[in-house]
């Protein structure tokens, strides 16, 4: 018999992915201010906590994945849905930063 992922823990995996999604969008943020400040080197560190803690993200995402992959049933629920936008969302915001942050220093 194939086991089941819970709501519970497929809505505590979702908002691990909101949570730290949502650290890295307001890090990039103020590396978005750091940078029309002239403020590099600052902007930098910013985005490279941004870029943990996206990594963060992924490793619930993994989390679900490894388990989809063994055999366990994943119910689909909107707030998975919701993560996954908002870190995807923000993962192209870091990716638009970094582009960002090599313009300004030109």
């Amino acid at each position: 018999m194939t086991e089941k992922i819970t709501s519970e823990e497929l809505q505590v995996t979702a908002f691990d992915i909101i949570f730290h999604s949502g650290n890295a969008r307001t890090l990039i943020h103020e590396a978005f201010a750091l940078l029309r400040a002239e403020d590099f080197t600052e902007a930098e560190e910013k985005l490279d906590e941004a870029n943990q803690e996206i990594l963060e993200a992924h490793k619930s995402q993994t989390h679900l994945l490894k388990e989809y992959a063994s055999g366990q049933k994943i119910e689909m629920e909107i707030i998975m849905v919701h993560a996954q936008d908002h870190l995807m969302t923000t993962m192209t915001l870091l990716e638009v930063a970094k582009e960002m942050s090599y313009l300004y220093q030109k």
